[in-house]
């Protein structure tokens, strides 16, 4: 599958929640990004790889917008911040990483929030806008999701929407400074239908007659 958007249609790209939108990073971010990370930083620490001592500078922030930028292009993978609609205000990060076309059609899902936004809803709400189109605009067939077995929300939110837990890796990942097993999980489009992160979507009227038709799901990108 050729990438959805070109450079030019980055800036425009909106994945539309109840109470959050989803929207490619821009250089324009830096302020809200670096507040928001860095009040969250001991919150976040534990379960992300280790931060340098430069990790909220602003040319650190400017390579990984262009590195994220250029994924898109080239149909390797789609980052998003994610804003709270009330206020437009940065409060998290989702991303669909390592994207396998061919006959593996899938990626792997990744995330963040901010400690004063977390447990409050907004990644249920994000991801409930990101997965629709995952599997019928971006044309997957799996999303793949890694987490720490300590990370009970994080576990919690993934099977709320239906990915199933497959096995478990040792040493997986260099979080923190250390080598930590992970739990490997993955949904397909099927999974994500029957979860109860999405029963309230498929039971709305913007989601047709057909729970299983997620079409109209799609008008939310604009």
């Amino acid at each position: 599958m050729l990438p959805l958007f070109k450079s030019d249609a980055l800036g425009r790209f909106r994945l539309l929640g109840e109470r959050t939108y989803l929207r490619p990073p821009s250089r324009r971010d830096y302020g809200q990004w670096v507040e928001v990370r860095e009040a969250s930083r001991t919150f976040l620490e534990p379960w992300e790889p280790s931060w340098g001592e430069d990790a909220l500078e602003r040319v650190v922030y400017r390579d990984r917008v262009t590195r994220i930028q250029q994924e898109w292009r080239l149909d390797l993978g789609y980052g998003f911040h994610i804003f709270r609609k009330a206020d437009d205000r940065l409060i998290g990060g989702v991303n669909l990483n390592n994207v396998r076309r061919g006959v593996a059609q899938a990626a792997n899902l990744g995330y963040w929030m901010g400690e004063p936004h977390a447990h409050q809803g907004y990644m249920t709400d994000a991801l409930r806008a990101l997965l629709p189109h995952a599997f019928q605009g971006l044309g997957l067939h799996r999303i793949d999701a890694a987490c720490i077995p300590d990370n009970r929300p994080s576990r919690q939110l993934l099977a709320n929407f239906g990915f199933r837990e497959i096995g478990q890796a040792r040493g997986y990942l260099k979080i923190n400074g250390e080598w930590r097993d992970h739990l490997l999980t993955s949904a397909l489009l099927e999974d994500v239908m029957a979860s109860r992160a999405m029963a309230r979507v498929a039971r709305s009227p913007e989601a047709g007659d057909d729970p299983a038709d997620f079409r109209q799901l799609l008008d939310r990108i604009v």
